[in-house]
């Protein structure tokens, strides 16, 4: 049997054209992320993430036009919140249940060919920044919002969730955010979404497994537990302390460090600038403030530089987007990648089954009940 390697960490699963990590540089269908989040819109990355090509000016349009004729939700959808989403359930639990509810309304979900396939992955790359925004809404008690012709992916969401279009810097963030999270290689939930569908199991199964691998705290449930942090922290007097008595208890700092990338991970710059100018704009400049000192300090303590999901956080609460609702977005973008996985696990397919190294007890035979 092969060597044991915990996690899977360094062991190459499959050859891709969606991402690659390479030398701390990340690339979607070989675009650099930088050039991409400079230039791109989420729309665009989307196509390039399912087809490994930008989209001519015709395709795009076409894409946006599919995104916004399906972001609206069949009427049992939006009743099917009324009976759980409260403050009690977290919305990544919700978002789980709703993807797969998503299928019951599809009556392609069952087929299995190309353009079935990229019928529902238009389906449910549009429904689910919908299915977000409404539980969002009904756990308030507020009116579900429908989305609003000719407003980007990105502005969508946010009208759909606060009722009011977002403002220029706001959408300019958001669409930011939604590319730099849009995919990542084989990370947890990729690999999940490629396992279920490598028995050849549905779209919907795919990317219901991978939000159940994304809700961990080790994953997609990172920004939530850094904005926690920094509520918990208060003001920029407290963060040394707080941050140093972290380090002397030997607690993970959520937001810090990187299985992958060793110099740094690539997309937290522009999260960082983003997170500057919004707290700006919005009064909330301490904030970031106390993020750049946890992250002077972490780097002068213990050599970690921040993550993606590090300034994410005060980039979404300058927004006023409640603190749990910060992993669903992330799957809001990475759905995209997950379909785009899942199309290619699709056209060059094996099952997915690894072995494991047996360490348990051997040779015991059975006693009856009675002699037990």
């Amino acid at each position: 049997m092969s060597e044991l390697t915990k996690g899977l960490e360094g062991i190459v699963a499959t050859q891709t054209k969606v991402s690659s990590i390479v030398d701390d540089q990340l690339t979607y269908a070989g675009y650099e992320i930088d050039d991409l989040t400079e230039n791109a819109s989420f729309e665009e990355v989307i196509f390039l993430l399912w087809h490994f090509r930008l989209p001519t000016a015709g395709e795009l349009q076409n894409l946006k036009d599919q995104l916004f004729d399906n972001m609206v939700l069949n009427p049992r959808m939006y009743s099917h919140f009324e009976d759980y989403a409260t403050d009690q359930i977290h919305p990544m639990t919700g978002l789980r249940t709703s993807l797969s509810y998503l299928a019951h309304f599809d009556p392609r979900a069952e087929e299995f060919n190309e353009a079935a396939h990229l019928n529902k992955a238009i389906r449910i790359q549009a429904k689910v920044a919908s299915l977000v925004a409404a539980f969002a809404r009904v756990r308030q008690g507020k009116e579900v919002v429908k989305p609003k012709k000719d407003l980007s992916y990105a502005a969508n969401f946010l009208y759909m969730l606060f009722g009011e279009e977002p403002t220029p810097l706001q959408e300019e963030g958001f669409n930011k955010a939604l590319i730099l999270h849009a995919d990542h290689e084989l990370n947890a939930s990729t690999f999940t979404a490629r396992v279920a569908v490598s028995t050849l199991s549905d779209m919907y199964s795919g990317v219901t497994a991978a939000a159940g691998a994304l809700k961990g705290p080790l994953h997609g449930g990172a920004n939530e537990q850094v904005m926690k942090m920094l509520t918990e922290i208060g003001t920029l007097d407290k963060t040394d302390e707080y941050i140093q008595k972290k380090i002397d208890n030997k607690e993970k700092i959520m937001g810090f460090g990187h299985r992958v990338y060793k110099n740094g991970d690539p997309r937290a710059k522009y999260l960082k600038e983003m997170s500057r100018k919004i707290t700006d704009e919005t009064g909330q400049k301490e904030l970031f403030e106390i993020s750049v000192r946890i992250a002077e300090i972490l780097k002068e303590k213990k050599g970690l530089l921040p993550n993606v999901d590090f300034y994410s956080a005060t980039v979404y609460h300058s927004m006023n987007i409640e603190h749990d609702l910060f992993t669903p977005i992330f799957a809001v973008s990475r759905v995209s990648g997950w379909i785009a996985h899942i199309l290619e696990q699709y056209a060059d397919n094996r099952i997915i089954r690894p072995r494991a190294e047996y360490v348990g007890d051997v040779h015991r035979k059975y006693v009856p009940v009675s002699e037990r």
